[in-house]
């Protein structure tokens, strides 16, 4: 069984990384108002939201139920995919070497 806390982390920083890339929600409004998405943030603020994901993935390889993993792993591939197809991208982003 997910542990709730977890999907909340890995959920929160999906949402702040698409805020920043462009999609609006109830769940990203605040991400707004804090400031993070003014436009020569959004792209430093979707990729810190990555690398941050990626690190929890290489911290909890191994300790994480299927669901959990599962979870953790489309975010991390939504966001680099995202990320390589916003506007200044140089190509696919792939913080700590993956």
């Amino acid at each position: 069984m997910p542990h709730p806390e977890f999907v909340g982390l890995v959920n929160s920083l999906q949402a702040t990384a698409e805020a920043a890339l462009g999609d609006f929600n109830a769940a990203t409004a605040s991400a707004a108002r804090d400031g993070l998405l003014a436009e020569n943030r959004a792209r430093q603020t979707a990729e810190r939201s990555l690398k941050l994901l990626t690190m929890l993935a290489e911290k909890t390889r191994g300790n994480l139920d299927f669901t959990e993993a599962d979870l953790l792993t489309d975010a991390i591939g939504s966001l680099r995919e995202r990320l390589s197809e916003f506007p200044g991208a140089s190509g696919p982003t792939s913080p700590g070497g993956h």
